[in-house]
């Protein structure tokens, strides 16, 4: 029996950020953080805001860019929801329209992919700590990164 998993849309965070700050570089590799200031969720199954206060940090070795954010994001019915993400950003080696195996990749070219876990023990958000997301990522502008969120079904 074959089983091919499927995709939901189910909300897009839209993260405003500031001015990433460079911490360090070793042995071909820079470390950065970009703190996340504030931005919004919306769709059809969450809806809220985006605290300050959380950021990503990004180690980058040649062109792959690694990632991992943490945030918290304050659904309409006033709920806090843990966010970890992490992910990867990197050019797509192909060209501007696919990557390896023909998976296609962001308007800009990129491949900018991240795994979202969320934790909550409000009742009527659990349903994010017991499923597996996949966001795809993209730049809006210089201050936002907006992150289309899908559950695995």
């Amino acid at each position: 029996m074959s089983f091919t998993p499927a995709l939901d849309f189910v909300f897009e965070i839209r993260a405003q950020v500031s001015e990433t700050l460079h911490i360090g570089h070793g042995d071909g590799e820079t470390t950065e953080f970009t703190p996340i200031v504030g931005g919004g969720v919306s769709g059809p199954r969450l809806t809220g805001k985006v605290l300050a206060g959380g950021g990503d940090w990004s180690s980058t070795r040649g062109e792959v860019c690694e990632l991992e954010a943490r945030y918290l994001v304050q659904a309409d019915d006033g709920t806090v929801i843990d966010i970890v993400n992490r992910g990867f950003y990197h050019p797509a080696p192909n060209g501007p329209d696919q990557y390896d195996g023909g998976i296609k990749v962001s308007e800009a070219g990129h491949y900018y992919r991240t795994s979202p876990v969320f934790r909550t023990d409000a009742p009527a958000h659990r349903w994010l700590a017991e499923t597996v997301f996949v966001g795809l990522a993209r730049p809006d502008g210089d201050d936002v990164v907006a992150i289309r969120v899908y559950a695995v079904r």
